[in-house]
């Protein structure tokens, strides 16, 4: 995304009239969670002073600075093993460059993924055109495969939501970098993590054209805006 995070963190680039995460924080809120932990590693402190304790939207923001403490970021795993102390036994995690403006984080779908004993629960989405191979295919109970496609014939893309336990990432040692896909792929190998599509506006904003692209086109009342956890 340079030069664009050169002086600005990319969670906190404009989308539609507001940074991609402060999407994230609104659509908690509205759930009704209170509570949300921020990893933070490039220009960290400019994210700290953008969002602050999080009151402005009714929650409370902790902060898990790995490049304060570590000198940079941790990875997808490894950074969420940092912040174990400040979670929940079961969480969303949650991509603070994604822009899904209609996914609901619902506390419905957080409660029954802790009653069903399950390590994860992923959210999928069609590939989009950077990424045509896709992640996962789903079988024909709902779980994700880690090789092959499903009885559709499709793989798809992981969305960057889920829904985790801290169990997941106790085997990392806190300050290790670690990335999460191997972790999901060698789960899917041992047994069902659900995959669930989702149908909804989704983007991974990756380059400045993308990010252009996504202000010239403003969404339509026909957009799809609900998620089926």
């Amino acid at each position: 995304m340079r030069p664009l995070t050169d002086h600005t963190p990319k969670p906190l680039l404009p989308v539609r009239g507001k940074p991609l995460i402060v999407w994230h924080l609104e659509a908690l809120a509205r759930a009704g969670f209170d509570a949300v932990v921020i990893n933070t590693a490039w220009l960290e402190e400019r994210i700290v002073d953008a969002l602050g304790d999080g009151s402005r939207w009714g929650l409370s923001i902790a902060y898990s600075m790995e490049g304060r403490d570590h000198g940079g970021a941790l990875e997808t795993a490894g950074g969420v093993a940092k912040a174990l102390p400040l979670l929940d036994e079961s969480f969303w995690l949650i991509s603070g460059d994604i822009y899904a403006p209609g996914f609901e984080f619902t506390p419905d779908a957080l409660a029954r993924f802790a009653a069903s004993g399950d390590p994860a629960r992923l959210w999928l989405v069609p590939n989009p055109p950077f990424h045509p191979g896709g992640d996962f295919g789903i079988d024909a109970r709902g779980c994700a495969l880690a090789e092959g496609s499903g009885p559709d014939g499709r793989r798809w893309t992981y969305s960057n939501f889920g829904l985790f336990r801290r169990s997941f990432f106790a085997g990392i040692a806190p300050g290790t970098r670690a990335p999460l896909g191997p972790m999901l792929f060698a789960a899917m190998r041992q047994g069902c993590i659900p995959a669930i599509p989702y149908p909804g506006e989704w983007h991974n904003v990756g380059t400045p054209e993308q990010l252009a692209q996504l202000a010239d086109n403003p969404p339509t009342a026909d957009d799809p805006a609900e998620v089926t956890p």
